[in-house]
């Protein structure tokens, strides 16, 4: 288990792929407010929950502070359709202000959609009528399997009970305004049988009246990620199944950002390049073994290999990863 729980406080909220907010240069902001998870799936790309060997941080962010930077972001991207997506590399159900979260995003002015990623485990009716009050516009739930016992070993929890699940997912459709999308990862060779089972439970409760009722997800091996045994599938069979089904179940199953109202825009400015010497504070301990986290230019960085970078002290690293805004860096040493 991690030994650093960490509230997130007065530090920036941009640059870290773990927490804060995340732009990819659409009218998608991800808002990430913690990090745990109470699984341990056999195949999360991000080593979530109590089973993992890798993450020695997990982190929960000033909920003020995270309101605060997301305005900053949406004012700066200069539209209104912006969607705020609340993701985590955890299940953000276990981050204690959630229902605040999303009130205060569904109120942002330039805010047309609140939606959230879940595995739906947390749920109850309580909470859900609290999310529909508070301007929650649509749930993505990572399903994986209906039937009980490959559920759980998927999710590599004993306590995993797939029918509370499902039952939540029916009490979205059946009871709120929220609208519901299934989003199970497809692992071959384990639970091949089970997708279909999911596109007809999709259907059956009603899932998708604003957007998509399913969001088949490709099983891609991560770095940090888990890694089941299983063979992996090209794009070309991916998608030649998909349309398949399509045919079969008379739903839509190969989807595109246009299909959630997404699209390119103003980006948030990088303040790194690629390669660059810059001198940070280092801050607090990573995420993973092996990482520091600092800051320079009102971002955070992740440095790695920094077993030995000392905590609160200055040090010369240089970037090694801008993608979207999220930066990695390594000591520099003359």
């Amino acid at each position: 288990m991690p030994h650093n729980n960490i509230l997130i406080r007065d530090i920036p909220l941009l640059g870290s792929i773990s927490f804060g907010i995340i732009d990819r240069g659409t009218n998608v902001l991800q808002v990430r407010p913690y990090s745990e998870c109470p699984l341990s799936c056999i195949f999360c790309s991000t080593d979530a929950g109590p089973g993992t060997k890798q993450r020695i941080s997990e982190y929960m962010v000033d909920l003020d502070q995270l309101l605060a930077a997301f305005e900053w972001a949406a004012s700066y991207k200069e539209t209104n359709e912006i969607e705020a997506h609340i993701d985590t590399v955890g299940e953000p159900a276990m981050y204690p202000q959630l229902v605040e979260l999303v009130h205060g995003l569904s109120q942002n002015s330039h805010v047309k959609t609140v939606s959230m990623q879940t595995n739906g485990t947390l749920f109850t009716e309580k909470l859900l009528d609290e999310l529909d009050g508070a301007g929650l516009s649509r749930i993505n739930m990572s399903i994986e399997a209906i039937e009980p016992g490959l559920a759980k070993k998927i999710a590599r929890t004993d306590s995993y009970k797939i029918d509370r699940v499902l039952e939540a997912a029916l009490y979205i459709t059946n009871n709120t305004n929220i609208d519901l999308l299934i989003a199970p990862v497809w692992l071959p060779g384990i639970n091949d049988a089970e997708i279909p089972k999911l596109i007809e439970f999709a259907k059956s409760i009603g899932a998708g009246k604003r957007w998509p009722a399913l969001g088949i997800q490709k099983f891609l091996a991560h770095k940090n990620g888990r890694r089941p045994d299983i063979k992996a599938m090209s794009w070309d069979d991916f998608y030649y199944r998909l349309r398949k089904w399509e045919e079969i179940y008379k739903t839509k199953l190969i989807l595109a950002p246009q299909d959630f109202g997404s699209f390119e825009c103003k980006a948030i400015p990088r303040m790194f390049k690629r390669y660059e010497k810059v001198k940070v504070n280092v801050v607090g301990p990573g995420w993973m073994k092996g990482e520091k986290l600092a800051v320079a230019r009102d971002r955070v960085i992740t440095i790695v290999d920094a077993d030995k970078v000392p905590l609160g002290k200055e040090v010369s690293v240089r970037i090694e990863r801008i993608v979207d805004g999220i930066y990695m860096a390594r000591e520099f040493i003359k």
